[in-house]
C-alpha cells in the first residue's frame, strides 16, 4: 500500500498513462486489418493517423489553460471520460471520413492528458521531486504501448479489430470511477495527507516560488512566457521527440509486416520490446535529471544535458534502423532509439516547471505540447506519402525522423540554459533549497 498520498496520486496517473497509450497504440496494431477491411491505401492510412493530432494538439493548449482556471482534477477526469468514449466509438467506423472524424474527437479527449497531469504534479509535489514524479507518470504510456501489441493483437485476431476498442473503453471508465472517488485538486483538501507530508510539499513549493529565475515573472502573464526563447526551444525539441515517437507509434508495426514480412501475431509480440525499454527510460530519466539537479544546484543545466545527449542518441539509432536488412537489427535499433528518446520524456515538462510560475504551468505546458504535437499532424501523413511515393520503401522516412531529432537536440543544447543573473545563485543547496 502506498503510504504517501502524493505518490498515490502519481500511481493513478501512471495507470492513466497505461490506458492512454493502450488505446492510442490500438489503431497502429490493428492498422493492417483496418486497411484490409476498409480498403485504405498507405496515404489514406497516414491521413487517419494524423487526424488524431488535429484535435489532440489543439486541446493540449485548451486543456492546459482549463487546468489553471478550473482545476487539473476536473480536466483530467473529463478528458479520460471523453477519450474513452470515442475510443469505443472507433468500432463504429465504416469509411475513411467516419474514421477521421472519430479520431479527431478522440484526439480532443486525449489532448489535456499531459498538461493537466503536469499541473497535478505542480499542485502535489515539492520542486526537487517534480521530474521524478513526471517520469514515473509518463512511464505508464510506453507500458500501455507494450500491452497494446499482445492485447489488441489477440483480440483483433480472435474477435475482430472493433471489439478491441470497446474493451479499452470499459477499462478507461473503470479508472475514471477510481479517480473521482480518491483524488483532490490540492493536498490541503485531502484528509489522507499527513501533517508531515503536507509540510514537505508546502516547503518544497515555497522553494520553487523563490527560485523562479525571472524577476518580472512575478507579474508575468501567459503571453510573457509564450514569447520566451527557452519556451520556444523546449517546444521545438519536444516537436522532434514527438516526430520520432509518432513515427514509431503509427508506422513501425506496418513497416515490420510489410518490409520484413512479419505476421500480425509476431509483430504484436515484437513491438513489446521497444515499449518496455521506453518505460524504463521514462521512469529513469526523471530520477536522473533530478539527481543531477541535486548535485549541481542548476535545474536547467541538468535538463539540458539529459535532453540534448539522449535525444541525439535516439536520432542516430532511428536514422540507421531503416537501413538494416534484418528484422532483429531493425527492432534492436528502434528499441534503443525509443529508450533514449523516452529518457528525455519528463525533461520538457521539468523545464516548464523550472521556468514558469505556478499559476501559468498548465497554460504554458499546454502551449508547448500543442506545438510539439504538430509533429503528429505532419509526421504520420508525411511518412505515408513517402512510402507511397517510393513504392513501399521506408528508408527515407527513418532518415528524416533522425534528422529532425538531431535538430531538436541542437536546439535544446543552445537555448535551454540558466539565465545570466542565475549565476549569482550558486549558493543554492544541493537538495533544491535556496539561501537568502
Amino acid at each position: 500500500m502506498i503510504k504517501s498520498q502524493r505518490w498515490f496520486v502519481v500511481s493513478l496517473l501512471f495507470l492513466a498513462g497505461v490506458v492512454n497509450y493502450l488505446d492510442r497504440a490500438a489503431l497502429s496494431i490493428a492498422a493492417p486489418l483496418i486497411q484490409k477491411d476498409l480498403h485504405f491505401s498507405h496515404a489514406q492510412m497516414g491521413v487517419v493517423f494524423s487526424s488524431f493530432f488535429i484535435g489532440y494538439a489543439l486541446f493540449n493548449f485548451v486543456g492546459g489553460v482549463l487546468s489553471d482556471k478550473i482545476g487539473a482534477k476536473k480536466v483530467f477526469g473529463g478528458a479520460m471520460g471523453i477519450w474513452s468514449l470515442f475510443c469505443g466509438a472507433t468500432a463504429l467506423a465504416s469509411s475513411l471520413v467516419s474514421l477521421i472524424v472519430l479520431r479527431v474527437l478522440f484526439g480532443m479527449g486525449e489532448g489535456p492528458f499531459s498538461s493537466s497531469n503536469s499541473k497535478m504534479v505542480n499542485n502535489w509535489f515539492p520542486r526537487r521531486e517534480v521530474a521524478s514524479a513526471i517520469g514515473v507518470i509518463s512511464s505508464g504510456t510506453p507500458l500501455g504501448g507494450a500491452l497494446a501489441g499482445p492485447v489488441v493483437g489477440y483480440m483483433a485476431i480472435q474477435f475482430g479489430w472493433r471489439w478491441a476498442f470497446v474493451v479499452i473503453m470499459i477499462i478507461g471508465f473503470a479508472w475514471l470511477v477510481l479517480w473521482t472517488l480518491t483524488t483532490t485538486e490540492h493536498p490541503q483538501q485531502n484528509s489522507r495527507v499527513t501533517k508531515n507530508e503536507l509540510a514537505l510539499i508546502v516547503a518544497g513549493q515555497q522553494t520553487q516560488a523563490s527560485m523562479e529565475h525571472s524577476a518580472q515573472s512575478d507579474k508575468a502573464g501567459l503571453g510573457f512566457y509564450l514569447r520566451q526563447p527557452i519556451i520556444l526551444a523546449t517546444a521545438f525539441a519536444f516537436f522532434a521527440y514527438n516526430y520520432v515517437l509518432f513515427f514509431f507509434l503509427s508506422w513501425f508495426p506496418t513497416y515490420l509486416t510489410e518490409a520484413h514480412h512479419m505476421s500480425l501475431h509476431d509483430m504484436s509480440i515484437a513491438t513489446v520490446i521497444p515499449w518496455l525499454l521506453g518505460s524504463i527510460g521514462l521512469a529513469g530519466g526523471g530520477f536522473i535529471t533530478d539527481a543531477i539537479l541535486r548535485i549541481t544546484g542548476k535545474p536547467l543545466m541538468s535538463r539540458r544535458l539529459v535532453l540534448s545527449i539522449c535525444l541525439g542518441m535516439a536520432a542516430v539509432c532511428v536514422g540507421f534502423a531503416g537501413r538494416v536488412q534484418t528484422t532483429q537489427g531493425a527492432i534492436a535499433l528502434m528499441s534503443v532509439s525509443i529508450f533514449f528518446l523516452y529518457v528525455t520524456g519528463s525533461v520538457y515538462w521539468a523545464v516548464i516547471q523550472d521556468t514558469v510560475r505556478r499559476e501559468n504551468v498548465g497554460g504554458v505546458g499546454g502551449f508547448v505540447h500543442l506545438l510539439a504535437n504538430l509533429a503528429g499532424v505532419i509526421g504520420p501523413a508525411v511518412t505515408g506519402f513517402i512510402v507511397e511515393a517510393t513504392h513501399g520503401a521506408y528508408g527515407a522516412a527513418f532518415v528524416l525522423a533522425g534528422a529532425i531529432a538531431v535538430l531538436g537536440a541542437l536546439c535544446a543544447f543552445v537555448w535551454i540554459r540558466e539565465p545570466r543573473h542565475a549565476a549569482t545563485r550558486e549558493t543554492q543547496t544541493r537538495n533544491g533549497a535556496v539561501t537568502r
